[in-house]
């Protein structure tokens, strides 16, 4: 089980609410502590039917415009609290990444940092960060081994690092971890070759389903970058990586990393922008048919995230200079959440949220797939404020080693 402290008795009545929704109608468990205003409510884990109806029940309530805005997660690069909660309070998106922009020098610090991001903790953002270890690494105090290491590394190694990298991103108020890097390469002039868990598909996929076990219950594991980085050497941070190699290739290869990491229970899955051109010439993260192939042939049920559509811009191809136009895009090739990070301001999120509604009101973005996309963001959101991730310091979850 997992604690979740709110503030006053109003709030710890919200809290029960809560608990009840989420636990399929059973009664929350009595208060375990109190310290003066706050108490701790004990909250007893939740099937995943509950979440998905309590999530239908959040979002049957929101208009469409709410709808929009929790399918997008932002960012503004700062560390003052008062600037980040006014920003996720006028907004109203359903998520932020920190980068290194946002993180202080200590870590109670950005304790208080995410817990301004949090305005509602009865339904928490998606406090994300890209917490690899190693060459990827925001938070400084992480001493847990990386990629450079692990690859060589057996699974058992590879739990406990990231059993031990999970604990510090909670710890930190962090409920999601875009952290596994399941791309798999031999190549060392691939850019993404310092951040793979293995060489080979069946090593990497060991590695990948051992991080995936090490991070379960702790943070919200991502495994990224869908359909594979491995295939081609470029950088897609700067250009779109494109290979001709085909479907039955890439599924004797690079999936079999994804596909281990899915079916070690990996709730979010990132969509990178590389394009496989004998199964789409689109870039994977604007592509119906990989997501179709993530759910159908990989069986992915949880939440598909974009990778930084800014990088769709710093590719210099006009066709994806409008970044609205690309969440867009990304949400009705089935992305539950789109990211927007490089060159974003104040003001980026709020026209990616104008551009979705007015694709639905035009008709070019089917109401029901924002409706879908919604309701497993809010589930997702819904379960971490049930367990207490993402919103108070974790008093039980100190690394070992």
């Amino acid at each position: 089980m997992r604690s979740v402290r709110r503030t006053g008795a109003a709030s710890v009545a919200l809290a029960a609410v809560v608990a009840v929704l989420l636990s399929g109608g059973g009664t929350p468990a009595t208060a375990a502590a109190t310290h003066g205003a706050d108490a701790s409510v004990v909250v007893e884990p939740a099937g995943a039917d509950a979440v998905a109806d309590a999530a239908r029940a959040r979002v049957a309530l929101m208009s469409v415009r709410e709808r929009a805005a929790s399918v997008v997660m932002g960012h503004i690069p700062t560390t003052d609290a008062a600037a980040l909660r006014s920003y996720m309070a006028s907004t109203g998106i359903g998520g932020f990444l920190l980068m290194g922009a946002n993180i202080p020098a200590d870590e109670p610090t950005l304790r208080g940092l995410t817990a301004a991001l949090t305005i509602d903790p009865a339904l928490p953002p998606l406090i994300a960060v890209d917490q690899e270890g190693g060459d990827v690494s925001r938070l400084p105090w992480d001493a847990f081994p990386s990629a450079l290491t692990l690859k060589a590394a057996p699974a058992a190694a590879v739990q406990d690092a990231f059993a031990g990298r999970s604990a510090l991103v909670r710890r930190a108020g962090i409920g999601v971890n875009f952290g596994i890097v399941a791309d798999e390469t031999a190549d060392p002039a691939s850019f993404i070759y310092r951040r793979v868990l293995g060489t080979t598909p069946d090593a990497a996929a060991s590695s990948v389903a051992a991080a995936v076990q090490g991070e379960a219950g702790v943070a919200a594991s991502t495994l990224k970058h869908f359909p594979g980085h491995g295939a081609t050497a470029a950088d897609s941070h700067a250009t779109i990586p494109a290979t001709p190699l085909p479907y039955d290739h890439w599924r004797a290869t690079d999936a079999v990393p994804f596909a281990a990491g899915v079916d070690a229970g990996a709730p979010l899955l990132m969509f990178g922008h590389l394009a496989y051109t004998a199964v789409d010439p689109a870039p994977a993260s604007l592509s119906a048919e990989w997501h179709r192939i993530a759910r159908e042939e990989l069986g992915f049920e949880g939440i598909a995230v974009t990778d930084d559509l800014g990088m769709l811009q710093a590719s210099g191809d006009p066709r994806y200079a409008d970044p609205a136009a690309n969440a867009v895009a990304a949400l009705a090739a089935g992305s539950d959440l789109v990211l927007t990070v490089v060159s974003s301001t104040p003001d980026t999120a709020p026209s990616i949220v104008d551009a979705m509604v007015a694709a639905v009101d035009s008709g070019a973005l089917p109401a029901a797939r924002l409706e879908e996309a919604a309701e497993r963001v809010a589930a997702l959101r819904l379960r971490i404020a049930a367990e207490g991730r993402g919103l108070v310091p974790c008093g039980d979850c100190a690394p070992a080693g």
